[in-house]
């Protein structure tokens, strides 16, 4: 397993205690009954990822989040996720929530893409958000009982 934080031309946050993410996520795949091969997290700003959803999306706008799935296996997780810390930043600030809070959401949002689920239909949303949730709480039952 390889858990990898890549921070380019951005400062590393505050608060990210690599060994407790990378903990939340290998529990985060395992509870979807998937293994992590390789996760590559690759934080920037706006402009970094705008680039990145040109070039590979062919899309022109501003996301927060971009993932690419390197596996062929179902069950194996290897991926490379950009985030774009100016949109999770922006993200918190209209949702009145914490950045960390934001960040663990958007970093979860790419696994469960990986396990399947989705996000175009309204239904589908739903979904991903509860998902999103239920992350967010395994996140902070694993940053408080471990030191």
């Amino acid at each position: 397993m390889n858990i990898l934080f890549h921070f380019e031309e951005i400062n590393r946050p505050y608060f990210f205690k690599s060994r407790k993410i990378k903990l939340w996520l290998t529990q985060l795949a395992t509870s979807y009954h998937k293994t992590i091969e390789s996760i590559n997290y690759i934080f920037l700003n706006d402009e970094g990822l705008l680039a990145i959803n040109k070039e590979y999306l062919n899309h022109d706008y501003y996301t927060d989040i971009i993932t690419f799935n390197n596996s062929d296996d179902k069950n194996i997780l290897s991926t490379d996720i950009y985030i774009s810390i100016d949109r999770v930043k922006d993200n918190a600030q209209q949702l009145n929530i914490a950045y960390q809070e934001e960040l663990i959401r958007v970093m979860a949002h790419g696994v469960l893409h990986l396990v399947g689920f989705k996000d175009k239909t309204k239904q589908a949303q739903i979904e991903m958000r509860q998902a999103e949730n239920k992350a967010i709480q395994l996140f902070e039952h694993i940053k408080n009982a471990t030191t």
